[in-house]
């Protein structure tokens, strides 16, 4: 028996003032404890274009999306992390989301030229995680194919913020509100 997306929806849950007062949190642990919802999403997430060389995934829930792609595609993941964690030579990009201030980096030969990327996050809030990441890879030589995240919170007009900055790149929601 397969899940429907609506089911995997469901299993998310809603965690309020996580991680500061005001933030409401989307845990998608459940929803990925679940095989049959998890490989529902992973199908999903694969199936939003045909033409990409690897997936990249922000960290940290990010990685879990993006290498569980790749590895339905049969494509080589790419890990997007946090200052500091990544042991070789790195491109950094700091960026602004909505509870402060942080920064990503991509190992310099993550990606190359020509290489073209599924970008992957948990969810899109303020656009700036995913504008920092996609030019992280663009600086690699990299070209974005497809952004793919599983909630957006539309409120925070992510996606139009997204858009402005990178107009050709197409930004699918798993489960769009």
């Amino acid at each position: 028996m397969s899940t429907s997306k609506a089911d995997a929806l469901a299993l998310i849950r809603v965690v309020p003032d996580f991680p500061n007062p005001g933030i409401t949190f989307k845990d998608v642990t459940p929803m990925l404890k679940d095989a049959e919802a998890f490989a529902t999403v992973v199908e999903e997430i694969a199936s939003y274009s045909e033409s990409y060389d690897l997936v990249a995934g922000i960290e940290a829930r990010g990685f879990i999306l993006a290498a569980a792609v790749a590895g339905y595609a049969g494509k080589g993941f790419v890990p997007i992390r946090k200052s500091g964690k990544l042991p070789y030579l790195t491109h950094s990009e700091t960026y602004g989301l909505e509870y402060g201030i942080d920064t990503l980096e991509i190992h310099q030969d993550a990606v190359l030229a020509g290489e073209r990327v599924l970008l992957l996050d948990d969810v899109l809030a303020t656009g700036g995680t995913l504008k920092a990441a996609s030019k992280l890879i663009q600086r690699c030589g990299g070209t974005i194919d497809a952004v793919a995240v599983l909630l957006e919170i539309p409120g925070l007009g992510g996606k139009a913020k997204f858009n402005k900055e990178f107009p050709n790149i197409a930004v699918h929601t798993v489960f769009p509100e």
